[in-house]
This record gives C-alpha cells, sequence and structure tokens, in this order.
C-alpha cells in the first residue's frame, strides 16, 4: 500500500528527521469563520480548529507517529509565507504558480472554484456583470482568488482585507457589491445572509493540495503518497463530509511514481 511509505518507524529514522525535526508535526492551516476544503473553523465550545484540513494533518501525524501541532494563520497567503520561513513541516493551500515558487505542491485533494457572492437585492446576476465601474468587489489578501479575479476584472478593481471576518463586516454594512472567494465558503456566508446569492459558473478553477517547504524531497515523497492514499481509502471523502461539505468532490487520482521509498 501507498500509506505504508509513512508507517511509524522508532527512532530518528531520515523521514522523521526530516518531516518532523522538531518531534512534531506543523501542520500550517488556514482558520476563517466559514469551513471549506482549505478553511478550517474555530469550535464554538473549544475555541480549537476543525476541519478538512485539521482532520488530514492529524491523520498524517498519526501514521507517522508523531505529535500533531497546528499552526494557524488567517489567510492562504500567510500559509504559504511560513513555508520559506521554517514555521510549518506540511500544509494545506490553494495551488497557484506564485505560491509553487515558494513551496512545493502535491497532489490536489479538492478541485476549487472561485466566483463571487452578491447580496440580497443586487441587480448583478452573473460574473460578467461584477465587472463593471463602481462595483465593490472585496477579497482575502495575498489569496489565489483574489489574484484571479483581479486578473478578470477589466473595469472595475478588488479591495482585499486580511480575514473573511473583515469581508463579513464590509457586506453587513453594506460597503462592498460582491465577495470573491471560493464558491464552498461562499455556499457557508450565504447562509448568514439570507437572500443574498452565489452566482453561477466561475473566474477561476484550481486544486487545494497538500504543499511542504521547498528542498524536501522526503517529505514530499511521503506527503504525496499520503494524500494519494487518503482519496484512494475514504479518508478526505469523510474529512469533507464531516466538515458538512456532502457535495464537495474530492480531487481525481495522481498516478504514483517512485514515492513507495518514502
Amino acid at each position: 500500500m501507498v500509506l505504508a511509505a509513512c508507517a511509524a518507524i522508532p527512532g530518528p529514522t531520515p523521514l522523521l528527521q526530516e518531516i518532523a525535526p522538531t518531534g512534531k508535526l506543523r501542520v500550517g492551516i488556514g482558520v476563517g469563520a466559514v469551513s471549506s476544503a482549505f478553511w478550517a473553523t474555530r469550535d464554538t465550545a473549544t475555541g480549537k480548529p476543525r476541519g478538512v484540513t485539521v482532520d488530514l494533518g492529524g491523520a498524517l501525524a498519526e501514521r507517522l507517529g508523531v505529535a500533531l501541532e497546528l499552526v494557524t494563520y488567517n489567510n492562504s497567503g500567510e500559509v504559504t509565507a511560513g513555508g520559506p520561513r521554517g514555521d510549518w513541516d506540511v500544509a494545506f493551500m490553494p495551488v497557484d504558480a506564485e505560491r509553487a515558487g515558494m513551496v512545493d505542491f502535491g497532489p490536489a485533494y479538492y478541485l476549487f472554484e472561485s466566483t463571487y457572492l452578491v447580496p440580497a437585492g443586487s441587480a448583478i446576476r452573473s460574473i460578467a456583470e461584477v465587472d463593471r465601474a463602481g462595483v465593490r468587489v472585496v477579497g482575502i489578501e495575498n489569496t489565489t482568488t483574489a489574484r484571479s479575479a483581479a486578473r478578470s476584472l477589466k473595469n472595475t478593481t478588488v479591495k482585499t482585507f486580511r480575514t473573511v471576518d473583515e469581508i463579513t463586516e464590509r457586506l453587513r454594512s453594506g460597503n462592498a457589491d460582491a465577495v470573491a472567494l471560493g464558491r464552498e465558503s461562499l455556499d457557508g456566508l450565504a447562509l448568514k445572509f439570507p437572500g443574498s446569492r452565489v452566482l453561477p459558473g466561475n473566474y477561476q478553477a484550481t486544486g487545494v493540495a497538500i504543499a511542504v517547504p521547498k528542498g524536501r524531497a522526503v517529505s514530499f515523497a511521503c506527503a504525496t503518497a499520503f494524500i494519494e492514499g487518503a482519496k484512494a481509502g475514504g479518508l478526505v471523502r469523510r474529512a469533507l463530509d464531516a466538515a458538512g461539505l456532502k457535495g464537495a468532490p474530492v480531487a481525481p487520482a495522481v498516478p504514483l511514481t517512485g514515492v513507495s521509498t518514502c
């Protein structure tokens, strides 16, 4: 089995020395107000993060036989920046070319669509209608969703904020006409704003994937084997379902080549 590559082995093996140099598996995750394949949320009772990335990170730590340490961030750009600094050992984030220059991506576990949410009473009915002068579009700073929205918009611009909470407040106060986020995040946000609409189609589609810092070949091989096994074995499906994302599709399998020696 591919997951045997990541089975726990007593002692400081080369794998554990590289993938968990502190003795714990430090997993970088985004924590926000709305659950998604990328975003974890905080449990209202305990304050601890929960969600898809927490479940995946915990399963990898258990397989390696080490403790899990969650390293939390307010947006995906901050998660990415933590890799070159050595703040985490494994992380999860949307894939884009800019990030690929900073971290090494393993396989995607989810295919992510970006679109817009418009508030109740909005005359905007399509993605094309967002691209009009005077339309106030908001997104999360330093994220692939905001960058892609900015590239696609010719007649207006995206104003970015650090957290989903700030975007939510802009929408609540009537200071935003369209919110640029991933579809499943917007589906959750729509529940908080009766009458709001998530626009059909997308302006960007990409994968959400496991990642490791640059130059960690052994960690990369293990992360790749783990996530493919997690897809094949149903772990990703169960994690999505537990986060309330029952309609969210698991990314297709990727052929494994040369990773079983991890």
